[in-house]
């Protein structure tokens, strides 16, 4: 054998013996996620809300004539009787106009007085043919024309002495002055409000409540309202009134709850609290983990038919702290990714576990 084909002979066996030790491509790895089973179940929230006790009757105060404030003689937290006198106005014309209706008075009585011994001397010449009909007619008329501007006169005159009288600004009811939008000295129109009166009695607690938080127990269901400052003070009520429109500048309604047998802590104006629970929905709660976005709309990866992941928009009806509640966009049973879903694309296979096994990364 010559020493060229024994030098083939041994490059074939190594080549040989090479090929038989390469091992076959690895399987590509698939991505693993750690996944959980959701569940459909009634969730219902405790919402605190925050508000206000305020007087069931509040009123405003004006005078119903226009003029001068001369004297003020309550303040902003004075308790008022019904009648008292809270502030006055200037009289002097008013007590002007006063004077000139009884002056027109006067003047009509005296008319009266000689029209009527006109007539009267009419009706006595009349049968005697000492004067024609035409000026017993015309003495009548003047007679009852003279009684109808007295009658007018004493009208103006009763009206000139109402109008001096609400010169004084008088308390309506039994209460508290909760505003002052005016001062002596100023210049104030008829009906323009001069105080605000919380008349006293029935009390409510006032909340301000956003549109999605609004709770809608029935009229029976008795709700607990405690003071802000010190929780053990409380009072037992009712929600009386929802507001029909949410407000522009708010975006709130506002809710009143009727109290009974109020403690005398809760004055008026005490921030107040009440703990209520919202009507019970079917949702999913998930971990804030298994939350993305598709687009613009809050989604989550749901492991489907082949352990392939899609991308499903859901509806978030509440963030909870480390969970959200899922209103729509998810059923009982599937499975929703919680872990390892930062590089998953819509049709990707994966290799599911358990999301609460250790071995899972986020």
């Amino acid at each position: 054998m010559s020493f060229t084909r024994a030098l083939s002979i041994v490059f074939l066996g190594a080549m040989s013996v090479l090929s038989g030790c390469e091992e076959k491509p690895p399987a590509a790895e698939l991505p693993r996620v750690g996944v959980t089973r959701v569940e459909s179940r009634d969730f219902a929230a405790n919402v605190t809300l925050t508000g206000d006790i305020q007087a069931r009757v509040q009123t405003d105060l004006s005078f119903r004539v226009g003029g001068k404030i001369i004297a003020r003689s309550v303040d902003v937290g004075d308790h008022v009787k019904a009648g008292q006198v809270l502030a006055r106005l200037d009289p002097k014309d008013l007590q002007n106009n006063v004077d000139s209706a009884k002056a027109a008075v006067f003047a009509e009585q005296a008319r009266v007085t000689q029209t009527r011994a006109a007539f009267v001397r009419q009706q006595k010449l009349l049968p005697k043919g000492y004067t024609s009909q035409s000026e017993y007619d015309s003495a009548e008329a003047a007679l009852r024309s003279s009684q109808s501007a007295l009658k007018a006169a004493q009208a103006q005159l009763a009206t000139a002495r109402e109008q001096l009288g609400y010169t004084g600004l008088v308390s309506e009811a039994d209460g508290v002055i909760t505003a002052r939008q005016a001062e002596v000295g100023q210049v104030v129109q008829a009906t323009m409000p001069i105080f605000s009166l919380a008349a006293d009695g029935d009390r409510d607690a006032v909340f301000n409540v956003y549109e999605s938080l609004l709770v809608a127990p029935s009229s029976d269901e008795s709700m607990t309202v405690r003071l802000l400052d010190n929780p053990k003070i409380e009072a037992q009520g009712r929600i009386r009134e929802v507001t029909p429109t949410v407000s522009a500048q708010s975006g709130t309604v506002q809710v009143k709850v009727a109290l009974r047998e109020v403690p005398p802590a809760m004055q008026l104006g005490s921030p107040v609290t009440a703990t209520a629970r919202a009507q019970a929905r079917p949702s999913v709660e998930l971990p804030w983990s298994s939350l993305t976005k598709a687009l613009h709309a809050p989604a989550v990866w749901v492991v489907g038919d082949g352990d392939k992941v899609e991308l499903r928009k859901v509806q978030v009806a509440r963030y909870l702290t480390g969970r959200v509640v899922i209103g729509e966009g998810l059923k009982g049973g599937e499975a929703v990714v919680v872990s390892g879903g930062q590089l998953l694309h819509p049709g990707m296979q994966v290799e599911t576990v358990d999301a609460k096994a250790p071995e899972v990364q986020p």
